[in-house]
């Protein structure tokens, strides 16, 4: 299997593009999926510097509903034709930073005919999974972060009932792909015990302190190899590293092969 980074905030190198975002490209050899798209059309310019054909793509996945993963995904529909995007019927609800600022996607979207929208757990082909996780205790609790959704009339805190996580199952290893895991990396972690995970922790407004640290000697626990990026944050990533035997960080460019 082939990963190839192609949107995140930071840049392996000057000729591709950063932009505070997430956009990833699996080759399974069966399938090629795209998991989230960025917030802009910077991802395809990167994929076209990779030379990848977006237009190969047979899966699209959006993790959850914030634009700075699906803000690319007109331009995906563009330059491709045949992919159908899965994502969660509550992608399109409206998502706040706070009251003021919307952060959701682009309504005028959801009637695209190429929509396929998920519920709880979604089995797209053999080892090729998706989960909301929707029912499942969580052990750790964050608090929402100061996101909101609108719902019935007013702005309650972000229950990211519209989060999803990719679960791919291939020789013998458990690779999991989240977006922000903003229903806390730590459950993630305990939910799934994967071999792999690569996706942002969103602890990029955490301090870097005891807590932080205690967090990090957590996820450790765990014979997981992380592949970290975007919402991390690259000071917490630095921080946390020094207690994770197993911790990376990916940047646009650059290519995990498992």
């Amino acid at each position: 299997m082939e990963i190839y980074c192609l949107m995140e905030n930071t840049a392996s190198g000057v000729d591709f593009l950063s932009e505070h975002g997430l956009s990833l490209f699996i080759d399974t050899g069966k399938h090629k999926i795209l998991f989230d798209m960025g917030q802009s059309d910077g991802f395809s310019e990167n994929a076209k510097k990779l030379g990848l054909d977006l237009g190969t793509v047979d899966i699209a996945i959006l993790s959850h509903g914030h634009y700075d993963h699906g803000g690319g995904l007109k331009k995906f529909l563009e330059i491709n034709d045949q992919a159908s995007v899965y994502m969660s019927s509550h992608a399109f609800e409206p998502h706040y930073n706070g009251t003021s600022k919307y952060i959701g996607l682009d309504v005028a979207l959801k009637d695209s005919g190429r929509i396929i929208f998920t519920e709880n757990t979604v089995n797209i082909d053999t080892g090729i999974t998706l989960f909301s996780c929707n029912d499942r205790k969580k052990e750790f609790d964050l608090g929402s972060f100061g996101l909101t959704v609108f719902r019935n009339g007013e702005h309650i805190p972000d229950d990211f009932y519209h989060e999803q996580y990719l679960l791919i199952e291939e020789n013998g290893k458990r690779i999991l792909f989240s977006g922000c895991s903003h229903r806390g990396i730590l459950n993630i972690a305990s939910w799934f015990k994967a071999d792999i995970i690569i996706g942002g922790f969103h602890f990029s407004k955490l301090p870097l302190d005891n807590t932080l640290d205690s967090y990090a000697k957590y996820l450790d626990n765990f014979n997981t190899k992380y592949y970290t990026c975007h919402c991390t944050g690259v000071e917490q990533y630095e921080h946390m590293k020094k207690h994770m035997k197993r911790l990376h960080y990916i940047s646009g460019g650059e290519k995990i092969v498992i």
